[in-house]
């Protein structure tokens, strides 16, 4: 793999254009019923008429075997290697919702759940209970007080939202308190370092008096903290691709991660929403990432059919996409949540790359399994954005 270094050195400005589209989980697994992934089984005549035009393969976020979040999973797609530069999920959602976040700040992304009477996890989303709803419950966490440190509680969307810890000697090495399963309880803050421990104890001490606050708001009745992080130190992807980059999102945490790269975003609120700003920027930019969440979103809540059905939404609405003829289109994943899994898994995503330039392939169907015979193979995902370069030509020969 090529660094960064010399990515740069390479990148040139050129009045071509690259399209990304993420469909936020979009890899699957076989329904037992039809042998098909969700995928497989939607009706998907215009990504697989792309597929036919263009190259594919199967991608995999960090290494074979690794289950990724959706930061460093996003940072590969980007380019970045997702073990050198890490943003973690407090900052991504902070950044998100525009919270004015200082370097000394420590962010956590939090969620609402549901404990039963022994404090064991029975909903890790507390039912996805709507964003009018969790303000409030916000509002209400905002009131703690602890002992040396300021808080601030902000929601974020359905039963998301960020905690963040303002003060001097805190830090960020710790781990989660969410169990990632359902019949377990949530976890105590620990930490190893001097001052992350302090910040453990702190964090300890909100979970307790939120405990008290939420005891009463059923389902919503716990919270579970995710990914204490502070802000990081990382090259711009403008600056590394020579690229105008727009990123158009729905969800913070996408628009906070575009953020934290350089990434000129734009918040919506639809997939037809995304589309539109697409075609009204379309003149000011050169690369442009595109994410859907709901195909995640379905596969976390285990409903094979209903991810089918927003995967068979974006196909309809591809033609806009399409239709203004970028030089590039990348169309993919950040990681699979397959819904017989419930969530995140290790399996590699399908992976399209179109423009004149590409050696087509025989893939005529946008799945897995036609994916995993197409000409880029297995490939990490960090190479996606040198092969979108390359396609635009966007990059200069490497040596003489």
């Amino acid at each position: 793999m090529i660094n960064l270094e010399e990515i740069q050195k390479l990148s040139k400005s050129t009045p071509s254009k690259i399209v990304m589209l993420v469909l936020d989980g979009l890899g699957g697994l076989p329904h037992p019923d039809t042998g098909k992934t969700e995928l497989e089984t939607a009706n998907t005549p215009n990504m697989d008429k792309l597929a036919s035009q263009s190259i594919c393969g199967l991608s995999h976020p960090i290494s074979p075997g690794i289950t990724p979040g959706s930061g460093p999973a996003h940072l590969a797609l980007f380019g970045y290697d997702p073990i050198k530069y890490t943003i973690g999920r407090g900052v991504l959602e902070s950044l998100g919702i525009d919270f004015d976040l200082k370097k000394d700040d420590v962010a956590v992304r939090a969620n609402f759940c549901t404990v039963d009477s022994s404090g064991v996890v029975t909903d890790r989303r507390a039912g996805r209970i709507p964003t009018t709803e969790s303000s409030k419950l916000c509002e209400a966490l905002n009131e703690i007080k602890l002992s040396g440190v300021d808080l601030s509680v902000v929601s974020v969307s359905e039963h998301r939202f960020v905690v963040v810890f303002h003060g001097d000697g805190l830090g960020a090495g710790l781990n989660d308190t969410d169990p990632q399963q359902e019949g377990l309880a949530p976890l105590k803050v620990v930490g190893s370092l001097k001052e992350n421990k302090k910040t453990a104890a702190l964090a300890n001490e909100f979970v307790e008096k939120a405990k008290d606050v939420l005891s009463n708001s059923h389902p919503a009745n716990m919270l579970l903290l995710r990914g204490f992080s502070k802000l990081p130190d990382i090259p711009e992807f403008g600056e590394l691709f020579k690229l105008g980059s727009a990123a158009i999102a729905c969800y913070p945490m996408y628009l906070g991660l575009s953020k934290a790269v350089g990434m000129k975003t734009f918040k919506c609120i639809s997939v037809e929403d995304e589309l539109s700003t697409l075609d009204k920027l379309y003149e000011d930019y050169d690369f442009f990432y595109i994410h859907i969440k709901k195909t995640d979103t379905h596969g976390e809540d285990g409903s094979f059919g209903t991810k089918v059905k927003e995967i068979e939404k974006v196909d309809a609405l591809l033609p806009k996409l399409t239709g203004l003829k970028p030089d590039v289109i990348v169309i993919t994943g950040d990681h699979s949540t397959p819904a017989a899994l419930s969530g995140h898994s290790w399996h590699p995503i399908p992976l399209l790359i179109y423009s004149q330039w590409c050696r087509k392939d025989n893939v005529h169907s946008f799945g897995e399994t036609d994916c995993a015979s197409g000409s880029l193979g297995n490939l990490p995902a960090v190479e996606i954005m040198p092969l979108a370069m390359a396609n635009a030509l966007k990059l200069n020969k490497y040596g003489a």
